[in-house]
């Protein structure tokens, strides 16, 4: 059994994947439902203020520091190679830094930064505005699908 501060950090990386999973959930199952039914102007406007919203410490520490605590477990896993745990440590981390952290720079980051150049009431905004929902979303659900596993995987090593 994991003990020890190797213990407290692999339960930090379940509350903290499971948190992200958390916000990112939130957001696949109702927000971006929500701001798709407001006209385009009005829903480029609330997600630009999310977005800018989202990029302030209480968030950053949770979805950063669980990226930092990921790439921690896997170095530390891979230096100890505990009995027990090692395939769901790794795979906690590989899906957390790569599914989750991974996904939001190469994907969700870009639509974000695309979005944010439009003036909420141009016809260019209204245009992407259907695309960015449909694609965001999409990629946001395979955050949320990674982050819950990696909390989950995590879970299991402690078991």
């Amino acid at each position: 059994m994991i003990d020890g501060p190797y213990f407290v950090l692999t339960l930090l990386g379940v509350l903290g994947c499971g948190l992200v999973a958390g916000v990112f959930c939130g957001f696949s199952t109702f927000v971006m439902r929500a701001l798709a039914k407001l006209p385009p102007a009005q829903g480029v406007a609330a997600m630009n203020a999310i977005n800018v919203a989202a990029v302030r410490p209480p968030f950053m520490l949770v979805f950063v520091g669980s990226a930092v605590l990921s790439a921690v477990l896997a170095v530390v896993t891979f230096v100890l190679l505990p009995d027990e745990g090692t395939v769901e440590l790794l795979l906690g981390s590989a899906l957390y830094l790569f599914g989750s952290f991974g996904v939001t720079i190469a994907a969700n980051v870009p639509r974000n930064d695309a979005l944010l150049k439009l003036e909420s009431g141009t016809p260019e905004a209204a245009v992407y505005w259907p695309t960015y929902v449909r694609e965001w979303t999409m990629w946001n659900h395979v955050r949320t699908v990674a982050s819950a596993a990696a909390a989950v995987s995590y879970t299991l090593a402690l078991a």
